[in-house]
């Protein structure tokens, strides 16, 4: 596997485990269906929470966060709706990102929840 790859990787079960010691119960860590991805869902305070995960070894060029550009959001929307109907939920959805930044654990961690309100024109 890539450095950047198990990066992200290692990124993604440090963000799993922070949610899960902060009372979020995580339904799904990288589910895929068809072309909808998204990296973890979970549930708390009877929200789905869609949770991007970026991670980045420094930030010498940018913040994890500012990886979650415009058509990200939208293809994270669209995901979402996909998961919601695969399985017949009816709950609110709030969209946030934890952003990770170091080369191995302990990282540092940002959590933006409501990180985003979905885009009206998709």
């Amino acid at each position: 596997m890539a450095q950047h790859n198990q990066l992200g990787k290692s990124g993604e079960e440090y963000a799993v485990e922070y949610l899960i010691n902060r009372g979020y119960i995580v339904r799904d860590v990288n589910w895929v269906s068809g072309r909808h991805e998204l990296d973890v869902v979970a549930f708390h305070n009877n929200e789905m929470v869609i949770v991007e995960v970026k991670t980045r070894s420094n930030v010498d060029w940018a913040y994890p966060e500012e990886a979650v550009t415009e058509k990200k959001m939208r293809n994270l929307v669209r995901a979402a709706e996909a998961y919601v109907r695969m399985f017949d939920l009816d709950v609110d959805v709030r969209f946030d990102v934890i952003s990770i930044v170091g080369k191995e654990p302990p990282f540092e961690i940002e959590h933006i929840e409501d990180a985003f309100i979905p885009p009206l024109n998709m």
